[in-house]
């Protein structure tokens, strides 16, 4: 039995191109509960339930930090520590030694009612001479309005860290009465430009607004580090459109990862009762919501006419019906792990991480690890030293190191 599983390993290891293309075996899914809507069938065969991919790999969960008040995401400094956000707006830096510091001063006021707070931190691509970080969060606005924003600073760290010239350079409009959906994550592009993700707030009156170009609901956002606007941006020009819009028709997109390999976008966004999807958004391209899509409504009823395809909307590269919630996402392009090279990771908020195999841009095997641990997994990154690092959303909030078993 050993040697069968691995031989196996080995076969699966063999098969993994620089991409994370492989060959996998016709194995029954990872899912097998019934679909929230039965009826529902994928637009091409390997758009859902993709075979499950066991690879083996023996591997051991560190426990960095404990006691986090529901931490949103990771980032690495370059002197070994870690930045962490706290929803419930406290940055904090988390040692080499693992010691967590005192909140970082001089952030900007935060919303953290809901599903709002203090959200993504990202470094600069030239941190290492400018010092600037970037972080996304939840601000109020007029009245009771709120809206995602987009900040940046220079990170002063030491034993009081702070922040200094804090600059809101992005705002979400409009700002709507919700306290759901604020999307919320960084990816810069191979091009210096920066990814922004929102939601479309859930309520119906912004829920109607994702395809709209007037607003920045339900949107893949691109703009310069500075907050201005690529010149190449698809709406540039369109009176009647937002120019920092790259793509619309989105739920709630809350991982957002560039592929190592192609220096392309990919997103995973959560449906309501089914319809948790991924995608790689492209410039001017409507993706659906909520004309299509899988899955149905909390109320148990369709979403609009319950179609799943129309003409002039994208299809998701993959879709999950039930849901795994999907948060923080990271292709795996490291060395530590030479059996996960390839593989894209998404944490799961139902008490997993998703390990998925892919090829020719196709979902074509699926894992699911951590399960043993139980924790809502909210962001994932691949660290420098090439272990997985993991921040679990709970009230004990952790910060995890994957390693290979010893």
């Amino acid at each position: 039995m050993r040697l069968s599983h691995l031989a196996l390993a080995v076969l699966a290891l063999s098969a993994c191109g620089p991409a994370g293309e492989a060959q996998v075996a016709q194995n029954p899914p990872v899912q097998t509960a019934p679909p929230n809507a039965p009826n529902q069938k994928p637009a091409f065969p390997e758009q859902t339930r993709a075979p499950e991919q066991k690879l083996g790999v023996a591997y051991e969960v560190q426990t960095l930090a404990t006691g986090l008040n529901h931490p949103w995401s990771v980032a690495f400094l370059p002197d070994g520590s870690k930045l962490v956000t706290e929803r419930a707006g406290a940055l904090r830096i988390l040692s080499a030694d693992n010691k967590l510091s005192p909140p970082v001063a001089g952030l900007p006021a935060v919303y953290a009612e809901g599903q709002g707070g203090l959200l993504d931190v990202t470094l600069d691509p030239a941190y290492a001479t400018n010092g600037l970080i970037y972080w996304t969060f939840a601000e109020a606005r007029d009245g009771d309005a709120n809206g995602t924003s987009v900040a940046r600073g220079k990170l002063v760290p030491g034993a009081q860290p702070r922040l200094e010239n804090v600059q809101v350079i992005w705002r979400q409009t409009p700002a709507l009465e919700s306290p759901l959906h604020f999307g919320g994550r960084l990816a810069f592009a191979p091009d210096g430009n920066l990814f922004v993700t929102t939601g479309e707030r859930s309520i119906i009156p912004g829920r109607m607004q994702a395809q709209k170009l007037d607003a920045a609901l339900g949107k893949v956002i691109r703009i310069r580090p500075d907050g201005s606007i690529p010149a190449d941006n698809p709406y540039v020009g369109d009176p009647q459109a937002k120019p920092e819009i790259w793509s619309k028709g989105h739920r709630n997109v809350q991982g957002a990862t560039i592929n190592p390999w192609t220096g392309k976008l990919w997103t995973a966004e959560h449906g309501a009762r089914g319809g948790d999807e991924l995608n790689h958004p492209e410039a001017g391209k409507d993706y659906g919501w909520p004309t299509i899509t899988y899955g149905e409504d909390y109320s148990g009823k369709p979403i609009g006419d319950g179609i799943t395809q129309h003409e002039g909307m994208e299809q998701p590269i993959y879709y999950w019906d039930p849901v795994i919630a999907p948060s923080g996402m990271a292709f795996y392009n490291a060395n530590l792990f030479p059996a996960w090279k390839g593989s894209l990771f998404v944490g799961g908020l139902k008490g997993y991480l998703v390990r998925l195999t892919l090829k020719d841009d196709k979902v074509v095997g699926e894992e699911r690890l951590l399960s043993e641990l139980g924790f809502r997994i909210r962001d994932v990154r691949v660290g420098p030293d090439g272990a997985l690092y993991v921040v679990t959303d709970e009230d004990d909030g952790r910060v995890l190191r994957i390693v290979p078993k010893a």
